[in-house]
């Protein structure tokens, strides 16, 4: 019997493992340093008053996209009972998960919020894992449009990170965070997206926690509002925890938003979405913010013909109807 011929790795591959090498040799040398040092990390003990100090203060960060600002809130007590104040947006400074299957809006959600804020002046750091960053750009262009903002505006605010063309930056995360913190000490941006965080790690799962939390502990210390977009496995229930990202991911970020979409094949299914038979229902649901109060529902979702996403009633107000 022939032998079965073996072809040599591709550059892909071979960039995947040095990086991973990589990493790994620099996790256990650091260790490895610390462990015969055996002395206290005084720099990290803190009392709660001084990091109080430290602590930055909580406002909205306006999303781009109809429906949601509303749903992340603080709550004061006045005249004795519990009153609900919205933030107007996702909470300032919160590393932020987007996950769902394909065709649910995670990229476009990612590019109104990106549009939005440069449009009102503050400067967008969007790194690009999955298309190039001309593709990225159109869509960007597109956006603006449907939203009536003027493109022209939101050029110079817009700084792309293109990683789909250059598998240095996603096979080496030093290389990457080096890149990220030159972009943003050059055009002080205040807000972080990459699209999408899976294609980091899709060759790697096992290593999936540390760059994630690799990038949430660099967003932290670069003051940056980040979105990442994940990929959900196909075989994880559309809107259950374990859909956040998969690997522990939704742990690690302070919110997680799951994003998906129902087939309606039957009667009952119809009468539940109010939807015909045949058609594509969208749903949303925030699955958790550690800093602050935010709508447990689950939310009708549309992407409407110019291509943006809209956050529509609860599922619960549908169904009572």
């Amino acid at each position: 019997m022939a032998r079965k011929k073996i072809s040599p790795p591709s550059e892909e591959d071979a960039f995947a493992a040095e990086a991973t090498e990589e990493m790994e040799t620099e996790v256990a040398e650091e260790v490895e340093v610390e462990r015969k040092k055996q002395k206290p990390i005084v720099e990290s003990l803190l009392t709660l008053r001084e990091a109080g100090k430290r602590a930055p203060k909580l406002f909205g960060i306006a999303s781009g996209v109809e429906g949601l600002d509303d749903l992340f809130f603080t709550t004061e007590i006045q005249d004795g009972k519990p009153v609900k104040k919205t933030i107007g947006g996702y909470p300032s400074y919160a590393v932020v998960n987007i996950t769902g299957v394909p065709d649910t809006g995670k990229s476009l959600m990612v590019e109104q919020f990106t549009v939005k804020q440069a449009s009102m002046g503050y400067p967008v750091l969007f790194v690009t894992i999955e298309s190039p960053a001309p593709f990225v750009a159109s869509g960007l262009r597109q956006r603006a449009t449907a939203m009536g903002i003027d493109y022209e505006v939101v050029q110079d605010k817009i700084v792309l990170v293109d990683a789909a063309s250059y598998a240095v930056l996603r096979h080496s995360i030093p290389t990457l965070l080096n890149t990220l913190a030159y972009a943003i000490k050059t055009y002080d941006t205040k807000s972080l997206v990459i699209d999408s965080i899976t294609g980091l790690y899709e060759a790697r799962e096992m290593m999936a926690r540390d760059i994630v939390r690799t990038l949430f502990n660099f967003a932290k210390k670069w003051h940056q509002t980040a979105l990442f977009v994940s990929q959900k496995r196909s075989s994880h229930e559309q809107l259950t925890p374990e859909a956040a990202g998969g690997y522990g991911v939704s742990h690690i970020v302070d919110c997680s938003i799951v994003l998906s979409k129902i087939l309606i094949t039957n009667r009952f299914e119809a009468r539940i979405y109010k939807a015909p038979i045949g058609e594509t229902v969208r749903l949303f649901r925030i699955d958790g913010c550690r800093l602050c109060g935010h709508d447990t529902k689950t939310h009708l979702m549309e992407i409407t013909e110019t291509g943006l996403v809209r956050i529509g009633p609860p599922l619960s107000v549908e169904f009572e109807e």
